[in-house]
Parts: C-alpha cells; structure tokens; sequence
C-alpha cells in the first residue's frame, strides 16, 4: 500500500472508529459534515488542480498508487475527506467535554488582520502560493465574522484549532520531509518550519477554519 493512501488511512482511523462511542455518536450528525465538505473540499480542490496544472506543487509518483482524477492523484482528494473528517470530529469532542466560553472579539484587530493579510498578499502577487492562501485566510476571517460571530468567539473554536495544529504539524512534516509533496521555490516565500512552508499554516487555517464554521451551520440550521 502506498504511503500517501496509508497517511489518509491514520488520519480518519481514531476518529472514525470513536464516531459510534456512546456519547460522541458523531455518525449521527455525517449528513452536516458532508454538507460542509462539499462547499468547502470542492473550493479548494478546484485551487489545488490549478495550482498544481501550473506546477506550484506537485506530488511524488514514488508514494502514489497512480489513479488521477482531474489531475490529482487519489490520495490528494481522499485527504480532503479524511482530514476535515478529524477536525470536525476533534471540535464536536472539545464540545462535549469542555463547557464553552465566550471571547470578547476586538472588531478592529480583526479588520486589521484582514488588511495586513490582504497587503501582504498583494505584495507577493507574484508568488502564487503566498498570494492565493492570504487571500483565502482573510476571506475566511471574514466569512466567520459574518456569517458565525458565534462560531469566532467560540474559547472552543479556538482550542479546538490550536489542537489540531497538533496533527497538522505531523503529517504536514511527514508530506514534505520523504517528501511526499514539493513545492515550486518560485510560488512560495520559501520560509519554512522544519520541512513545512510558512504558508502551509494560513492554509491550514482557513481550511479548518471553513470546514467547521459550514458544520456548525448546518448543524444550527437543521
């Protein structure tokens, strides 16, 4: 079995096999995360097959079964499945075992966290990556701040990321480091944590971010 199907495997195994725990029964609730994956996997996957068809990442044949869809190789789309799986199932645990508290959101930091990232952005125009991830990082602080305020000033949204940056970190290490995944030096900013772009952070982000805000919309909504 290659690694990059065996990563995806490690990724959803935990939490899908403790979706039918007695008090978790997060199989319950698959109907919102499939809802959620569809808007926000699909957004992204469209970026990852362009971004890929002009060579700003590509993927090494050696760690892939060799099945393409549009592009991509299998493994890449199944990891649209498998980790917003993990993370959604990571926030509905942090909800049931910590009592949430709400955040006082300070609007003018965030707006201008939103201009920084935008400047930023506009500046690196020509790094692809750097440019493209910015820009979906402050589209999604704004898409929390307007359609889940909720959501943002969740103390449980919030561990809830800072906790699965855990995972993050290693199978984002695993990925680049064999590497499993590289990157095009001319469509980042070359910054790196170990073997991880700097990049891969705000992707990670607004990724996450996104895949839980459309849950619990969805959730909120039925």
């Amino acid at each position: 079995m290659k690694l990059y199907l065996i990563i995806n495997i490690l990724i959803i195994a935990v939490p899908l096999l403790l979706s039918f725990e007695s008090k978790i029964r997060f199989y319950r609730k698959i109907i919102y995360y499939l809802q959620s994956i569809l808007i926000v996997s699909s957004a992204f996957l469209i970026w990852d097959v362009i971004a890929t068809a002009r060579g700003d990442w590509a993927f090494n044949k050696l760690y892939l079964t060799g099945i393409y869809f549009w592009g991509l190789p299998i493994e890449e789309i199944l990891f649209f499945l498998t980790v917003p799986y993990a993370c959604i199932f990571i926030f509905k645990t942090v909800n049931l075992y910590l009592k949430d508290k709400v955040l006082k959101i300070n609007d003018y930091i965030l707006w201008l966290k939103v201009l920084l990232l935008i400047i930023i952005a506009v500046v690196n125009a020509e790094r692809n990556y750097t440019y493209t991830v910015l820009l979906f990082s402050a589209t999604s602080i704004l898409l929390l701040r307007f359609l889940d305020n909720d959501l943002l000033s969740s103390r449980n949204f919030w561990i809830t990321m800072l906790v699965t940056y855990i995972p993050f970190l290693i199978v984002n290490y695993f990925l680049t480091s064999i590497p499993i995944v590289t990157y095009n030096d001319n469509a980042f900013s070359t910054y790196r944590f170990m073997t991880i772009p700097f990049e891969d952070f705000f992707y990670s982000f607004s990724m996450i971010s996104m895949w839980i805000m459309f849950y619990n919309l969805s959730e909120k909504n039925e």
